[in-house]
């Protein structure tokens, strides 16, 4: 891949990745730290703790059998230029937990020039189950974001991360958009992945990367019971359509789906075929 979109799983430990959880932000920005906590009562799953803070609104939603459910519900303008927004989440041992966005989060430049950060942290236990399925990230003109996937799972917990990216709105530019995954399973690297959309970063919209597409997505998959023996499955060939290909990781029971679409409805059947296939269906 170019320098516009560049992957590596290391041995290392977690490191700042340049550029991002080194932003010192703006003193005008907002800065919020939303909490949810999961934990399974030997019936079903509670929630103990929901802390929403700034832009971030929790809401318990309906549950299904011993999953617990909560929808994140925007409550201002965010992230902008400057802010610095976060997100914690853990499900503890055996807890199930499913968290989604009730709408699009829309990237914007703000008062000021400065990047704003958004860091999402999950954690997942023994026997843990947790699924992070927001709606799109949209990078508006003129925008300057830095988002960081910061994962910890256990051996035995699942996972299932759902990431898509709007590179701009209908008729212009996307703004600086740079986003970084980092997973650790057993206290062992499983994915390190670094992109960067937009000027000035090089190469993004080359046809080693985007190839004029606006819609990028991930879609992974870790499960002890996953079968990773198959090799890469490119689920579309490249046409205007887009494309995806759905891999094993060489670090565990994992499998990563990566999309490339014209439209974020394009992009969401994309991922949702990758899902069918990682699961068997």
């Amino acid at each position: 891949m170019s320098s516009g979109a560049q992957l590596a799983a290391t041995g290392a430990p977690f490191a700042p990745a340049a550029g991002i959880e080194e932003t010192c932000g703006h003193p005008d920005g907002v800065r919020a730290t939303a909490r949810i906590r999961a934990t399974y009562n030997g019936r079903v799953t509670t929630l103990p703790q929901l802390r929403s803070d700034g832009p971030f609104h929790l809401r318990r939603m309906r549950t299904s059998g011993k999953t617990a459910r909560v929808g994140i519900i925007g409550a201002m303008s965010a992230p902008l230029g400057g802010d610095r927004l976060a997100l914690d989440i853990t499900a503890e041992d055996r807890a199930e937990l499913d968290v989604t966005t009730a709408a699009a989060t829309l990237a914007l430049r703000g008062p000021t020039t400065a990047p704003a950060t958004y860091d999402v942290r999950l954690t997942a236990g023994e026997h843990a189950r947790l699924r992070w399925l927001p709606q799109p990230l949209i990078s508006a003109a003129d925008s300057n974001l830095q988002q960081t996937y910061t994962v910890s799972l256990a051996a035995t917990s699942r996972l299932l991360l759902r990431e898509e990216q709007i590179l701009g709105r209908a008729n212009e530019k996307p703004g600086h958009l740079v986003s970084r995954i980092r997973v650790h399973r057993a206290g062992r690297p499983l994915l390190d992945q670094h992109t960067a959309y937009g000027d000035p970063a090089p190469g993004w919209d080359g046809p080693a990367v985007l190839d004029g597409h606006r819609a990028v997505g991930q879609l992974l998959v870790v499960d002890p019971e996953l079968d990773v023996s198959r090799a890469p499955i490119l689920l579309r060939e490249a046409t205007e359509d887009g494309c995806a290909v759905l891999a094993p990781l060489a670090g565990g029971p994992a499998l990563l789906a990566t999309a490339v679409a014209p439209t974020s409805s394009a992009l969401r059947e994309l991922l949702d075929e990758a899902l069918r296939h990682a699961l068997g269906e």
